[in-house]
Parts: C-alpha cells; structure tokens; sequence
C-alpha cells in the first residue's frame, strides 16, 4: 500500500509540473530568450566604415583558386582588405599556401607560421626548430602564432605539462625578434573555466555546451598559465607579442591597462571578445581610446555575418541588441561609437606597424 500511494502521489506531481510548464508557470532558463520589446534606434552594420586587417584567422585546407576567389569576394563585403591566417603549418604545406595566396589574392591574405613541440626533449629540437622558423620566413611567414595548447595540452616524453616559458623555448622567441616576426600568442581560456560549474559561474551554459573546455580539476591554474606567459612578454624585450583574446582580461580592463603599460612590447587584439566590451561600453570606449596604438582587430573563427556585430559595437552608438552566440553571452551589448581616429588604428593602422607583409598602399593615406 505504502509503494502505491507513492507512486500515486509521484504520478500526481508529475501531472502537477506538467500543468506548469504547460501555464509557461516552470521554464527551463536556457530556454529562455524573449525578443525584447524595448523600442530604440537600431543600426545594423554589415560592413566596416575603413578598411580593415583581421589578425586573427584559421584556414588550413583546400587553399586553391576558387576558394580565394570566393574569400575575396566575402571580404570585399565586409571591408576587409586583409586576413592574417594564422594556421600556416610549417614546411613545404606553409609555402604552398604563401605562393597561391600570393597569386590568387597578393597582399590580402598573410601567413603565420607554427612550431611543433612534440619532439621537445630531442637535443637537436631547439636548433632545428629557429633553423625551421628561420626557412620558413624565407617561404614568406610574416609571423608566428602559438596554440594554447602550449602551456595547457602539449607534452613532454615524460608525460609532463610543457611550460610557455620553458627556457628550451627562449631561442625561438629571440629568433622572432630578430627577423621581425611578431607573435600571436593564446594562452589558457576564460578563467571562469577553472572555477567550479556551478550557479556562481558566469560561463556555466558555454561550459554545458562545450563540456571539454571544463578546467576545474586541471593540473595547472589559470594564473600559472598566464603568469607564464607574460614572462616570455618580459625576457624578450625585442620581441613583438600579440596577445590573443584582450590576453582574457576584456573583463577587467584595468588590469589589462597594467600589463600594456609594464610590457611595452605586447600588443593585444579583440577576437572573440567583442561581447565583452559591448557589456561596458563606457569603461570600453575609454581603454581603446587610451591605449588606441596598441590593440588590433581580430575576430578568430571566420563567419562572415558575424563580423556585423563587431562592427555595429565598435561604430555604432546602438543600445540593447543581441551577440550571435548565446552560450558566450546570455547579456545584451551596447554600441560604443569610437571615433575615426581609434577605429582607424583597430582596424588597420596599428597592423600595418607591426605585421610585416602588408602593403600599405592599399590603405586609406592619412597621418
């Protein structure tokens, strides 16, 4: 009898909830995404007021003519008039994209090259890793870009977590510096990813979605990771550094001010971290102005019309409007209308006097 009465009044709770859900009295909050009624000036952008260099892009594969025809085309729409890919390989496959980008889109389309740490315990990995760097800068790399999977997933023949700063490292980052080869660096991820998941943790439903990019229990914490990158930032004073994502501290900016101020040689871009600015357009607009010469447009995955959000948050004075992923931002972003002077050195300006390759004449002419 006890059995059958529970099940009944289970049975009966069940009804219950169902009828809630039903009445919209229960809602599954990931689920919850009202337009909004809020009636304001809307200005859609979908292409950008000057020409722009994107310094942050992957394309590895099916490089031939039709696909950088169909790539200048899309850029075009956008306004832009160059992309760095920063997934050039290495090698013979490295001087292959160089030579057809060169003949299909010349000057559009500028290549980072990458390294390999597989072999890092080898005596000979850090002579012929420079002698590789050095060879494929004469295929035509303008750069090196470094994966986070250096400081996070890379191992040593020991199984042991290889460090950013790992001395065996030094020479390439010198070598950099030598030939003029800036470096784009992501390091670590959000730091709400080592935080527990839980209802304190801003990033909760990006961390549902993309359970894999959990970090709680990782052997190394995020300010490990990120303190050993910015010391390579720090011993290698001639050497240029992009530091990928706003270095994620697009949530703290003042910190960030800091680091720009005590690291003259890093740069930073904004891939993937618009709507984080577009949440403090104030605080935003005052850090790009400030620090107008140091921060480069990125976006990082490449989707055409999600460039238009970039745009709308960085000319437009627009209040209240979507990001185009909801696990990245539940939130709404506000526009922070920069001037032309800052949106000139975003989007082109500062590329140009960092990043070999480009050709400045294909850029507005102005001082």
């Amino acid at each position: 009898m006890k059995l059958h009465a529970i099940a009944i009044l289970l049975f009966g709770f069940c009804l219950t909830l169902n009828a809630q859900q039903s009445n919209g009295d229960v809602m599954d909050w990931e689920k919850y995404d009202p337009p909004s009624t809020l009636v304001v000036p809307e200005h859609p952008t979908t292409r950008a007021k000057f020409p722009f260099v994107d310094v942050h892009s992957h394309h590895w594969r099916g490089l031939d003519r039709a696909y950088f025809e169909k790539l200048a085309k899309e850029m075009d729409e956008l306004h832009m008039q160059a992309m760095i890919n920063l997934s050039g390989g290495t090698g013979l496959s490295l001087k292959n994209m160089v030579d057809s980008a060169q003949r299909y889109i010349p000057g559009r389309f500028i290549v980072f090259a990458n390294i390999e740490l597989r072999s890092i315990d080898d005596p000979e990995f850090t002579a012929s890793t420079v002698a590789q760097l050095e060879n494929d800068h004469r295929n035509g790399a303008r750069g090196l870009k470094i994966y986070k999977s250096q400081g996070m997933d890379n191992k040593d023949s020991k199984g042991n977590r290889i460090a950013i700063n790992d001395p065996r490292l030094d020479p390439v980052w010198e070598k950099c510096g030598e030939l003029g080869m800036p470096v784009l660096i992501h390091s670590a991820d959000p730091a709400p990813f080592w935080q527990p998941w839980d209802e304190q943790n801003e990033r909760w439903l990006e961390l549902k979605v993309r359970s894999g990019r959990r970090r709680a229990d990782f052997e190394a914490s995020w300010e490990q990771i990120i303190s050993e990158q910015h010391d390579i930032f720090r011993k290698h004073p001639n050497t240029t550094f992009i530091n990928a994502h706003l270095g994620w501290f697009a949530n703290n900016l003042d910190t960030l001010a800091q680091l720009l101020d005590a690291m003259p040689n890093m740069y930073t871009e904004i891939g993937a971290v618009i709507a984080e600015l577009g949440r403090q357009p104030r605080a935003a607009k005052a850090f790009l102005t400030k620090y107008q010469d140091r921060v480069l447009f990125g976006k990082d995955s490449y989707n055409p019309e999600e460039y238009h959000t970039y745009f709308r948050v960085l000319e437009t004075a627009d209040e209240y409007f979507p990001y185009y992923k909801r696990y990245h931002a539940f939130w709404r972003m506000y526009g922070l209308d920069l001037p032309d002077e800052v949106l000139e050195k975003l989007y082109y300006k500062n590329a140009l006097k960092i990043i070999p390759g480009l050709d400045p004449d294909q850029y507005p002419q102005t001082n």
